[in-house]
């Protein structure tokens, strides 16, 4: 499990109180009270690429300092704190010209304040009230930030951002557990270039102050599970390595195909989707013009349980009239989805992507899109049913992913993706080049963490959960066709698929249970994301049950 556990040391001074993680000044806390998720210095490249901080300990007295270094950078990040403040300052400098989407102080403040009243103040001394937003906003919910206040558990706190002009935004889109304030508007050029020797200067003073004793903490943990109509369908991603392909069993209901009508090689990847012998849910990625009758002509001797069509600058579907019409003079009449092939972002940012005429609506999750630390991947459940609920607030079903760790391609890159030349799948196709793999793909606890985020995404009016991918280094099974733990997670959830759903809310975030009922009979499936052991009561209708879950354990229950 140590690849499932950040390194961390704590570091206190008066009140306050903080993780360090690497760069990371993490759990941010006065008097033992959540103030930030995170505050963290971030070096982003032309295309959002995050290098990796190399981190010096220089001081950690009453002082905390860190040395940087980030490919052309090199710095500091200080920390001091007194009584009722907490200055974070960064110091980094340019060694040869950089260019960059954002270098500076990002602070992610925790979505528990969902709702909670804000006051931001301009750098004219303007003062406007807000709110931290409850649905998750499309776009920057405050702009033009020199301060931020609110109040949360009993503190008032205040933060100062100085050095540069800030601005938020909403991080659930990524199903990232915060809202990011961070400089230097969007509304000015990107990349940028820093000149050699230039300096980046910012720094954050967090200022809290008590005005009454925190809430107690529930005293019992309770699952509650109501019917929601049908469980989801369980779908697997396509495998998208290299030949040779194993021959495992198939598993679920359907088989989810990416294919970009760009690359010669996308007919052996429907070829080899379909030789699962299971329906094939078909997302095809073509600029306008492009041959979709030949499309459909090598979709006929298949099982297709739906086709969506995605725009590759976009990613979200303009029309589907062109489609429609080839598959029409092909003899084909599948549903059709729309949406987004790459985060719900894209989706709530752009609702004329929820054609009218779809017979329904998709999105992808990816997790650790922003930040590859467990920490993230853990918070981010609880917030895959923020945009799950979001998303089936439209009344249509809703197909969510294909769910993986790391994104299968970078869709706000600025330069142009690797694709195989081939016309055969001998060195894989798609992520294969695009993607990356994640290592605890392989590891015990993702089954648990899969359970957890099904439970999260698991609400009303999501018709399907599709994960992963059939095998590979992105899959359930190895190249080989070796099980990871994960695949008997799924192989629980595709035999929940035919019952009815049961389905509530999480306690806390870290405990989670669903359900399937078919008849008399009830089938749950229930997680511990929590490092501790936990017990907790799961209800459904008249009868209960107790459970004791070790950390980042699963159990499923018949």
């Amino acid at each position: 499990m140590g690849t499932w556990r950040t390194t961390s040391a704590t570091w206190t001074a008066g009140p306050w109180s903080l993780a360090r993680r690497g760069a990371e000044l993490a759990d941010i806390a006065y008097r033992g009270r959540p103030v930030m998720r995170a505050i963290r210095a971030v070096a982003r490249d032309q295309d959002w690429n995050t290098p990796e901080w190399t981190v010096d300990v220089l001081a950690d007295d009453d002082t905390l300092s860190l040395g940087l270094q980030a490919g052309l950078l090199s710095g500091t990040l200080t920390v001091r704190g007194t009584a009722g403040e907490l200055l974070i300052e960064l110091d980094l400098e340019a060694a040869e010209s950089f260019s960059t989407n954002r270098t500076g102080l990002v602070a992610l403040h925790p979505p528990r304040l969902a709702g909670t009243a804000l006051r931001a103040t301009h750098p004219d001394g303007t003062v406007e009230d807000t709110a931290f937003p409850a649905a998750v906003s499309p776009h920057q919910p405050v702009f033009d930030i020199a301060a931020l206040a609110w109040e949360h558990d009993g503190l008032a706190v205040e933060a100062v951002f100085a050095g540069e002009v800030f601005e938020m935004e909403d991080q659930r889109n990524w199903t990232d557990a915060s809202y990011k304030t961070y400089s230097r508007p969007l509304a000015l050029p990107f990349p940028y270039d820093l000149a050699p020797g230039e300096r980046v200067r910012q720094s954050v003073t967090l200022r809290a102050k008590e005005l009454r004793p925190a809430a107690p903490l529930a005293a019992d943990t309770r699952i509650v599970l109501s019917p929601g109509g049908a469980f989801p369908e369980t779908a697997l991603g396509a495998a998208t390595g290299p030949d040779p392909e194993p021959v495992p069993a198939p598993l679920g209901t359907a088989v989810l195909v990416e294919l970009d009508l760009w690359t010669p090689n996308w007919p052996a990847a429907l070829e080899r989707a379909a030789s699962a012998g299971l329906p094939l849910d078909v997302r095809v990625i073509a600029r306008p013009g492009a041959d979709l009758d030949l499309l459909a002509a090598h979709l006929v001797p298949h099982w297709i349980a739906r086709v969506g069509l995605f725009d590759p600058d976009t990613h979200v579907t303009a029309s589907l009239d062109g489609l429609r019409a080839a598959l029409d003079r092909a003899g084909l009449r599948p549903p059709l989805v729309a949406g987004s092939r790459a985060h719900f972002t894209e989706l709530n940012r752009n609702p004329a992507a929820a054609l009218p005429d779809a017979d329904a609506l998709t999105f992808s999750a990816t997790p650790l899109f922003h930040d590859p630390s467990t920490e993230q991947l853990l918070e981010s459940v609880a917030v895959q049913r923020t945009v799950a609920l979001q998303a089936a607030a439209s009344g249509r079903p809703v197909y969510i992913g294909p769910v993986t760790l790391r994104p299968r391609f970078n869709n706000v890159a600025a330069t142009a993706s690797l694709a195989s030349p081939r016309t055969d799948l001998a060195a894989g196709y798609g992520p294969e080049f695009t993607g990356a793999a994640d290592r605890r793909q392989t590891d015990d606890p993702l089954a648990a963490w899969t359970i957890a985020s099904a439970a999260a995404l698991a609400v009303p009016g999501v018709a399907g959960l599709a994960w992963f991918e059939e095998w590979g280094t992105r899959g359930i099974r190895s190249a080989a066709g070796d099980p990871y733990p994960v695949a008997a997670v799924l192989e629980t959830l595709a035999a929940m698929s035919p019952g009815e759903l049961l389905w509530g809310d999480s306690p806390d975030g870290l405990v989670w249970a669903l359900g399937s009922r078919t008849g008399p009979r009830t089938r749950l499936a229930a997680a511990n994301l929590d490092r501790e052991p936990r017990a907790f009561t799961v209800a459904f209708g008249p009868e209960e049950l107790r459970l004791t879950l070790g950390p980042l354990g699963w159990a499923a229950i018949d």
